[in-house]
Parts: C-alpha cells; sequence; structure tokens
C-alpha cells in the first residue's frame, strides 16, 4: 500500500506586488499553517519518506516548514515541473522521483492539485491554502498509479477544520 499526500502551498503574501508570482513568499499565516500541517502529520504518523515540492519560494518555505514540524529527515527534491502542473505533470513527477518510497507528499498549486485530486477521487474538492489530502493506492511500485484508478481518497484535511 502507497500512501499519497497532496498538499496546496500555505498562505502567501501580496504585500509587494512587484514581486513575480513565482518569488512570493508566505505571510505569517501561512506559515503558522503550515506548522499546524506538520504536526497534524507526525500525530497521525503520517511523516512522509519524500517532499516533491514546486520550486515557488511559497511552496519551498511550505516544504521546509513541514518536514521541520513533523520530524520528517528525509529528502526533499524541488521540481519546476510542479510550478502550475497540470494532473500528468503531478503524476510523471511521483512515478519518475518516488521510487522505492512509501509515503510520499506533493507541494504544489491549484488549479492542478484539485484537478488531480478530482481525477483520483471522481468528485470535486476543495483545497484552500495549506490543505492535505491523504490518498492511498494498493500498489507495490509508483508507475502502477494510474490516473483516477487504485487511488483513493481518505481523508482530507483543512487549515480552518482546525480551529
Amino acid at each position: 500500500m502507497k500512501k499519497l499526500l497532496l498538499m496546496r502551498h500555505a498562505k502567501s503574501s501580496w504585500d509587494d506586488s512587484d514581486i513575480p508570482d513565482h518569488e512570493r513568499p508566505l505571510k505569517k499565516r501561512g506559515r503558522k499553517d503550515a506548522e499546524r500541517m506538520g504536526k497534524l502529520l507526525k500525530s497521525k504518523e503520517l511523516e512522509p519518506d519524500l517532499i516533491l515540492s514546486s520550486t515557488a519560494i511559497r511552496a519551498k518555505q511550505t516544504a521546509e516548514i513541514v518536514a521541520d514540524t513533523c520530524k520528517c529527515k528525509k529528502e526533499i527534491i524541488f521540481l519546476d515541473s510542479l510550478y502550475m502542473a497540470e494532473p500528468s505533470d503531478i503524476l510523471r513527477a511521483i512515478e519518475k522521483n518516488a521510487k522505492d518510497k512509501k509515503t510520499i507528499m506533493v507541494i504544489g498549486h491549484n488549479p492542478g492539485l484539485e484537478a488531480f485530486l478530482q481525477i483520483a477521487n471522481g468528485k470535486v474538492e476543495s483545497l484552500p491554502t495549506a490543505s492535505i489530502a491523504y490518498l492511498t493506492a494498493p500498489i507495490k511500485d509508483w508507475s502502477e498509479l494510474q490516473k483516477g484508478e487504485n487511488i483513493k481518497l481518505k481523508k482530507l484535511w483543512r487549515p480552518k477544520d482546525l480551529d
């Protein structure tokens, strides 16, 4: 059984409108939410063996905070292909990088993450910033992962649900 955690980056700052989208950092609330979600993963014993993250600053910061907070001392791979990725890009990133890992996390952006989740789950779910979708797949190798097949949504956590 493989476990897949899809996380939308935490809330980013719009304080400086001159900063390009890719370079926007997290705002204070985003840092707090990323930390809360990392603690949640730790409490559920869902620490990822590998984190695949977009190269956008807000996604990188989210990945680093979550990894630090859940005491995940594993590898983080930053991929340009996950910046504004389509579902097929997400699937390729998983198949190419996850290899023998049991639990992986993908940190990225909407609308691609919501679209991937919709294909996997068969229904529309919203992924506000810092939300995590926990999915399982009864497969031995990530290359067996198919869009919409063998994937089941187990739980969806949104920061507002933790208040």
